[in-house]
């Protein structure tokens, strides 16, 4: 099943469901409101939209609605990353890669893993 592209808020919503497992509204409320006002109906109304997509399933067999993830953090991550390189790279993986290396957030560990997983790549495709 294809899902949607979550929004900046809504891959908010989604880290806490995936770090924590299944939350109420109060419970995410609280995450994502801290050290900002964030009035709770804007959670409320985010977590229905979400459902209402087929992002978040809702649990309603108690007074308190529980909220689970329905799309998994991985397919979230690839719908994004191939979104992000037709748009941008204009579907060049490679462009993408040279682009983040570029960034100053590389560092030896992730050129070390990125070795790794060229090298595991190369003995699949051989």
């Amino acid at each position: 099943m294809t899902h949607p592209k979550p929004t900046d808020g809504e891959l908010a919503i989604l880290h806490i469901l995936w770090e924590r497992g299944a939350s109420t509204v109060k419970e995410m409320h609280r995450i994502l409101a801290e050290g900002r006002d964030l009035p709770y109906t804007t959670v409320l109304s985010a977590l229905q939209s979400m459902h209402d997509k087929g992002l978040v399933q809702r649990d309603t067999t108690n007074r308190q609605h529980v909220y689970r993830a329905v799309l998994e953090e991985t397919e979230a991550r690839r719908t994004l990353v191939d979104d992000l390189l037709d748009k941008a790279f204009r579907g060049s993986a490679l462009e993408l890669v040279a682009h983040a290396l570029e960034s100053e957030r590389t560092s030896l560990e992730d050129l070390e893993t990125l070795r790794r997983l060229i090298a595991e790549k190369r003995r699949s495709q051989a």
